[in-house]
């Protein structure tokens, strides 16, 4: 069960681009693969400390081949929505400022078909 999982370097094609300047885009990228480490760690961490409340003792095999429970993972995904959502903050407040702005320079629905109909 201790088999060693080769995963993929790098990601196949181009990288999408979703800031202006690359110097945004490699920040957003070193941040986010530090965010998943820290999430790991967070993730082992968690495992080493109920494994110690039930037995007491730890082995490296013991937490390595630990799986956790359905309850364990709603905790642990709720950690991960909360942290991320605490990381990418400032991304999504600036995607909501863009969609405010975007949304009031557009005509309403009923504005749109005046328009359409004057035509």
């Amino acid at each position: 069960m201790s088999e060693k999982v080769e995963l993929q370097k790098k990601a196949k094609g181009q990288r999408p681009e979703y800031f202006e300047g690359p110097a945004i885009e490699k920040n957003l990228s070193i941040t986010m693969a530090l965010a998943g480490e820290v999430a790991v760690l967070r993730d082992r961490l968690d495992t080493l400390e109920r494994l110690l409340e039930a037995d007491g003792a730890v082995s490296r095999s013991a937490i390595d081949n630990y799986v956790p429970a359905p309850e364990v993972r709603e905790e642990r995904d709720a950690w991960r929505d909360e942290y991320l959502g605490n990381v990418l903050r400032i991304v999504h407040q600036e995607r909501e400022e863009l969609q405010k702005a975007a949304a009031s320079e557009r005509p309403n629905y009923d504005e749109a078909i005046k328009l359409v109909e004057n035509e």
